[in-house]
């Protein structure tokens, strides 16, 4: 599989809810980080995911422009859904990751964070 399968496979697990198919994505000692805070790990992003989805009916990624950057990719997309207030989630997401031996090892994405405030308000 090349960065950009890998890419493609990790969106369509996270999407579809199949988390072992995410965790069979990456590496052990996988490390991530949001918008350039706190590094964590895949569990914990797997957590947040998972409350996401629960929050989010309709959840899915449209728009994926991604590219091969020779040690692992880059991924821009829109996270749409609809909040349980009936709010519509319209939210532009990059993600840079790094691949070692066809595993994600690290991954940072950067949100737009005034178009993640309904999200959060329903995260809380």
């Amino acid at each position: 599989m090349n960065n950009e399968q890998i890419a493609a496979a990790l969106f369509a697990a996270f999407a579809s809810g199949d988390m072992d198919t995410v965790r069979s994505l990456c590496a052990p000692g996988f490390k991530a980080r949001q918008n350039l805070n706190n590094e964590f790990d895949l569990d914990t992003l797997i957590q947040f995911s998972q409350a996401v989805t629960a929050v989010v009916s309709d959840f899915r990624y449209e728009d994926a422009i991604r590219s091969d950057t020779g040690n692992g990719f880059v991924e821009e997309h829109a996270v749409k859904g609809t909040l349980a207030d009936g709010s519509e989630l319209n939210l532009m997401a990059c993600v840079v990751a790094d691949v070692e031996d066809g595993k994600i090892v690290q991954l940072r994405e950067y949100i737009d964070t005034a178009a993640a405030t309904g999200l959060l308000a329903a995260l809380s």
